[in-house]
Formats: structure tokens, sequence, C-alpha cells
């Protein structure tokens, strides 16, 4: 099997963000979008709340077998951004991914930058 090296980061603002409160929803979306793309969870997914005054929000992570996920809210702006990181060594649907978070949250704005790794990066030292 050969490695694919796929990389999408996604932003997105979203009206009523999820909280401290909302954790379990955080997890079930993360589960939830773990399978609609196809993957394998290896651990977790883990998720924490940070109330620190100007980065206050949730984080939520998983391993997958082909590598990881990430999600960081910030619940303290309106309207409320997430930035979610998906990387995996196996071929997935961005669309998915967008289509996934668009119907777990209200979804206003969404932006991502999707990298083929396999195509090779410059290292810049």
């Amino acid at each position: 099997m050969e490695l694919d090296h796929k990389h999408l980061l996604l932003r997105a603002e979203v009206n009523n963000c999820p909280s401290e409160k909302d954790l379990s929803v955080v997890l079930s979306w993360m589960k939830k979008l773990i399978r609609s793309i196809d993957m394998k969870l290896l651990q977790g997914p883990n998720i924490s709340y940070v109330d620190q005054p100007g980065n206050r929000g949730i984080t939520c992570m998983a391993l997958i077998e082909t590598s990881h996920i990430v999600l960081h809210i910030w619940d303290e702006s309106d309207p409320g951004i997430f930035q979610l990181d998906v990387y995996s060594c196996k071929s997935f649907d961005i669309n998915s991914v967008i289509k996934c978070l668009s119907q777990g949250f209200e979804v206003i704005k969404i932006e991502h930058k999707f990298l083929d790794r396999n195509t090779g990066l410059k290292l810049i030292t």
C-alpha cells in the first residue's frame, strides 16, 4: 500500500459556538467525523477546556490509524472560531469533512487549505 500524506487545514466561524458545558457534543461530533471520512480510531478522542482569558475554548484530538485529527474552538469571540487539522496517510474526501462540520454546527464562514504532502515541501530554515 502506498501512503498518501493528505493534510487539511480548516478555519470556520460559527454561531452558537460550543462552550465548556458542550464537551460531550464536541466528542460525539469528532467520532461522527472520523466515521464519515472512513478512518479508524486508534486512541481518544480526548477533550479539554481551557479557561484562560483570550484563549478560552475547547481542544479535542483523536489519533487515527493513519495519523491525527485536532480541533480547536475559541468560544469567546462572536462568532466562535473553529480550527480543524486533519492529517492522514490515507486519502479522504474534503467535502465530507466540510459537510460534517456544517451539519454539526451553525457555520457562517469556512475557509480551508489542502496540502498534498506527496508532492514535496521545501524546508525553510
